[in-house]
This record gives structure tokens, C-alpha cells and sequence, in this order.
């Protein structure tokens, strides 16, 4: 907007010093021309452009004070800070979003201050790197365990000039001063921070019920560590746990032998229901068994000692018809005949 407003200008001064010229020029070959004895030909043409002496100046005003706006002011976007580099050195207050004015002999440096992601991960599309990058770290019971992890961070804007002045790009590139960070910062602190962390927990709390815990304590440390570095971390997130491959497989073979385990338990408890029943049912048998030869003994018993008992008992049963058969024979047989 503002190289509009100065073209504008600029255009206005053109126009009103070349109207003028044109006007005095004009005016000037028509005195001649009335000041000839013998005028010949027609007379030449007068030019009137009109308002030509104001509109050079209002567009001259108009044009140094917005050469003079560009020159010492500056604009700092939402995105950045603005670092002040003056002939002393480095300013130490930083130049935070806004229309600034900056003297024209002092150079500002903006800098990022959006927040920036790493990510280390065992997949080779989603980490920083392209290669395998999961971090890895020992539990408490020295098995070592893989992380997905991801940091998010950002510069202290009021750090900016010591950002600046302590953190140098590898390649000119501004980019490249946060890639630093990153790798030798970011990186390593993540790498020790998860390690100290990890090292308090066992592998199935650090795999299930723990990874909140975890990652509060990550980011807790980081916060610490950091803040020399004059970056601010606002997360960290755990996005996915590993086994060591020779110890998941340790437990997948654990676990299918403990399920074999719990099967012959299993199979056991009912042999064992299977012997008890048959154990009862036999118990059952005998002491029916028992009590029907009781039964028996004691009606013996009571028919040797009452044979009368017999012929009672006939009599209760007989149901008032003759019988067609009769008991007969020694007391060695004993035969049923028919009675005509």
C-alpha cells in the first residue's frame, strides 16, 4: 500500500512540473511569436494545465514524507519478532508485531516465533528423519523399550536477540539456526529427559497404565532444561510405545505357555469334578446297596421269628378269587401246580 501511495506521488509531481514547464514554454513562443513584425504562419499553441503548481507540491510533500515514512519505519508481521542489529551491535530488546520506527542506519532481523514440531518415530514417513529415529530407553528392569515422540516448541520472543546472537546458521539460512536447535537441543534433551523418566517404571506400566504419567514428567524436565536455551516447550506427546523385538517375542511365548497352563488347570479341575461325582455316585450305590441288605436282614429276621407273618401278609394281598395254582413238594423243592 504504501509503494501505491509514493507511485501516486511521484506521479503528481511528474505531472505538475511537466505542466508547468509545458505552461511556461507555451507562454513563451506565443510573447515571441506576438513580439514579430511580420508574423507568419499560425500562431503557436498556449498550453493551460490546470493546478499544476499545487499538485507538485502537495505531491512532493506527499512523496518525501512517505519516503521518509519507509525509510524509518518498519512493519513487523504476527510471525516474528524483529531483532535490532545497530552499529554498536545487538540490540537487546527485541522489536515485537506492529509499525515500528527504526532509524535507517540499524538492520532488523525478523525471526520465527510459531511454534515448530520434531518428531522422532520408528516410521520412516513420520519422524523428522527419514530413516528409522524412535527413541529408545531402559526400563526398570533394563529392558530397553521404543518411543514415538514428538515435542512442541517455540523461541521466547523477548530471547530473540540472544537466539540470535548465540545460535549461528549453518548455511546463511535463518531456517537452518531452529534446524540446529532442533537436532543438537531438541533432540538430545528429549533422548535423556525419557531416559531418567522411563528408568522409574516396568515395561507393562510404561506400555498401558503409565504413559500419561510418563509424558507429564517428560515435559515437566524438558521445560527445565530448556529454558537455558531460551526455547519454550508447550507439549510432548507420547504417540506410540515399542518392545524390544527379542522381548515381545519372549512374551507372546510367555503368554501362549501361560495359556496352555490355565487350559491343563482347566482340564484338571474337571477330572477331578468328573472323580469326585463318580465317587459319589458310587458312595451312593453302596450305602443303598447296604441299606436294601438291611432291609432285607431285618425283614428275615422278623419272618423266622413270626412265620405267622406270611400268611398275613397273603391275606392283606388276596384279592377274594381262588388261586389256580398251589405250592407243593418236600422241603428240598418246591413245585406250583395247577389247580382244575
Amino acid at each position: 500500500m504504501v509503494i501505491v501511495f509514493i507511485l501516486l506521488a511521484f506521479l503528481g509531481v511528474v505531472y505538475g512540473v511537466g505542466g508547468l514547464i509545458a505552461n511556461l514554454v507555451s507562454r513563451k513562443n506565443y510573447e515571441d511569436y506576438q513580439a514579430q513584425q511580420n508574423r507568419r504562419g499560425n500562431p503557436p499553441q498556449v498550453f493551460d494545465f490546470p493546478a499544476t503548481k499545487i499538485t507538485a507540491i502537495a505531491s512532493a510533500v506527499v512523496l518525501f514524507c512517505f519516503i521518509l515514512f519507509s525509510v524509518f519505519i518498519v512493519k513487523i508481521d504476527g510471525q516474528s519478532v524483529g531483532v535490532v542489529i545497530t552499529p554498536t551491535g545487538v540490540s537487546q530488546t527485541p522489536v515485537h508485531t506492529g509499525w515500528r520506527i527504526i532509524m535507517p542506519w540499524w538492520d532488523v532481523h525478523p525471526m520465527d516465533k510459531t511454534v515448530w514440531v520434531y518428531t522422532c518415530a520408528k516410521g520412516t514417513s513420520e519422524g523428522n528423519k527419514k530413516n528409522e529415529d524412535a527413541i529408545w530407553a531402559p526400563t526398570s528392569e533394563g529392558i530397553k523399550m521404543g518411543f514415538d515422540i514428538s515435542a512442541s516448541w517455540k523461541i521466547d520472543a523477548n530471547q530473540a536477540p540472544w537466539i540470535y546472537q548465540n545460535v549461528t546458521p549453518q548455511d546463511g539460512n535463518d531456517e537452518s539456526r531452529y534446524l540446529w536447535l532442533e537436532e543438537q537441543v531438541i533432540r538430545t534433551k528429549l533422548k535423556s529427559c525419557l531416559a531418567l523418566v522411563v528408568s522409574e517404571y516396568t515395561p507393562i506400566q510404561v506400555y498401558s497404565s503409565k504413559r500419561q504419567e510418563i509424558q507429564d514428567k517428560v515435559l515437566k524436565k524438558m521445560k527445565v532444561e530448556l529454558a537455558s536455551w531460551r526455547v519454550i516447550l508447550d507439549q510432548v506427546d507420547v504417540r506410540e510405545v515399542y518392545y524390544d523385538p527379542d522381548y515381545e517375542a519372549e512374551i507372546k511365548n510367555k503368554k501362549v505357555q501361560e495359556q496352555k497352563a490355565l487350559t491343563l488347570i482347566e482340564v484338571t479341575k474337571q477330572i477331578q469334578e468328573q472323580y469326585t461325582q463318580s465317587k459319589l455316585q458310587k458312595e451312593i450305590v453302596i450305602q443303598t446297596a447296604e441299606g436294601d441288605a438291611q432291609a432285607l436282614k431285618i425283614k428275615g429276621d422278623a419272618i423266622r421269628q413270626n412265620p405267622g407273618v406270611i400268611q398275613l401278609n397273603w391275606i392283606e394281598k388276596w384279592d377274594g378269587q381262588l388261586p389256580t395254582y398251589m405250592m407243593g413238594g418236600n422241603a428240598n423243592m418246591t413245585m406250583m401246580m395247577p389247580i382244575k
